[in-house]
């Protein structure tokens, strides 16, 4: 696995506060996804989300997902990105 890219990257979600609120942590889901895809230059088929980050996103519920979240991004080289918490 030499060919490994990690990136930590703190991802805003104001966009969340556009849509109604039963629907802003899944929507806070989907912008991770995108964010990753757009600055990992990889596709959304590719994107593998770790469950903890979206237990980070739903810990407040379905209509108050946090304004941002720092999540550690680590491309492999068969193309696979996952999206995980860092661990500190």
């Amino acid at each position: 696995m030499a060919d490994e890219k990690e990136s930590i990257y703190i991802i805003p979600l104001i966009k969340t506060k556009a849509v109604p609120t039963t629907q802003r942590s899944s929507r806070a889901i989907t912008e991770i996804r995108a964010y990753i895809v757009r600055h990992m230059k990889t596709q959304a088929d590719q994107v593998w989300i770790d469950p903890k980050v979206n237990e980070a996103i739903w810990a407040r519920g379905i209509t108050a997902p946090p304004n941002k979240v720092r999540v550690k991004a680590v491309r492999f080289e068969d193309g696979l990105v996952e999206v995980s918490l860092p661990s500190e």
